[in-house]
């Protein structure tokens, strides 16, 4: 019976045990989206984690609209990522790089062009920029040639990940971004190859998957999926017939993991009645499974103990407890986060949260 604190191979990526730390956007870089200091100390603090997931970055300034997010397309950039990712492997832990296009998510007035998207969509609220929270813009629908000039950049920064030392990459393929836009009904109206079926509305999240596997390996690859619910204005009306064949595709190509971001009707950040759709997706992926959203310390336990998944990513307890692990083992009390730092510019709320010990 595998246990949460037992150690996994996720691909070619050795976890010590099967806590990860989920992908968390926390605006310590600098306006030009660089790396800095607090960084290394923050992703330090936390490299007990079997794997660390970094917060979303960017694979190009039009795919980035989060100010004061970290980017991977400028060698500037993958050189301020070394020290941070030395830091962590120095306390022998191991961390992927999330790669990141927002889509219609971004605002103008950060990236400097209109957004693009699958469709002529826009996102369903004010969105984040340097000078406060602006209104949406509708989303420019990518042509063939933006799509092969996109599938570049995705290669781009895989490879400038692994420049910079990362362990792998994971394809941010969840919450509403791109390549959720294309895989869901509610915001992909084309009417080419990459919309209507199914199989098309894939198709762009397999182009990505099959460019990123050929930079940097199969078993460094890895996907996020958000499969259920409303996740910033983009659903779908049968989910299970698009993610579940999503699933078996990426199975297939021989990912590392797939992890799946999945609220329930008592979610603590969304909440929906659509169902979780990990019970179907584990009958066709084979490869390790790993599960996220309001996990309780139990739950995880529970969860990889019987094999519904092979690990637990843990999100707002990992921002709050850099020794999230030790207390999870020791069964010790969490502390508690505090929403008015997350995205804020100093260490407050960022490498000043207690450990236990």
């Amino acid at each position: 019976m595998p246990s949460l604190f037992e150690s996994i191979e996720l691909g070619s990526i050795y976890a010590r045990n099967r806590i990860l730390m989920a992908p968390l956007t926390r605006g310590r870089a600098t306006r030009q989206h660089v790396p800095t200091p607090i960084m290394a100390e923050y992703y330090a603090q936390r490299a007990t984690a079997g794997l660390i997931i970094s917060e979303a970055t960017g694979i190009s300034r039009e795919g980035l609209g989060w100010p004061y997010a970290p980017g991977l397309w400028s060698q500037e950039q993958v050189e301020a990522w070394k020290p941070v990712i030395a830091a962590v492997h120095a306390k022998g832990g191991k961390i992927v790089a999330q790669l990141w296009h927002m889509g219609r998510m971004v605002h103008s007035s950060v990236t400097g062009q209109q957004p693009v998207s699958s469709s002529a969509t826009e996102a369903p609220a004010p969105l984040h920029t340097y000078d406060g929270k602006q209104a949406p813009e509708v989303a420019r629908p990518l042509t063939r040639e933006d799509i092969a000039r996109i599938l570049n950049d995705y290669e781009k920064a895989a490879r400038n990940a692994l420049e910079a030392g990362f362990d792998g990459v994971q394809i941010h393929a969840a919450n509403g971004y791109l390549i959720d836009e294309f895989l869901r009904d509610g915001t992909n109206h084309r009417s080419d190859e990459y919309g209507g079926s199914p199989e098309n509305r894939i198709r762009f999240l397999r182009e990505v998957t099959e460019r990123v596997i050929a930079t940097v390996g199969a078993g460094r690859t890895s996907v996020r999926l958000s499969p259920n619910g409303d996740t910033q204005g983009c659903i779908d009306s049968h989910p299970e017939q698009v993610f579940v064949p999503a699933a078996k595709l990426l199975n297939d190509l021989g990912i590392a993991f797939l992890e799946l971001r999945e609220p329930g009707p008592n979610g603590t950040f969304g909440k929906t009645d659509q169902p979780k759709l990990h019970g179907l997706i584990r009958e066709v992926f084979t490869n390790p499974l790993v599960l996220n959203q309001d996990y309780t310390r139990e739950e995880a336990i529970a969860t990889v103990a019987t094999g519904v998944a092979d690990a637990i990513a843990f999100g707002r307890p990992f921002l709050a407890n850099p020794d999230l692990v030790h207390r999870l083992e020791d069964n010790l009390p969490l502390n508690k986060d505090n929403i008015q730092t997350w995205y804020s510019r100093g260490p407050e709320g960022y490498t000043d949260y207690p450990f236990a010990r």
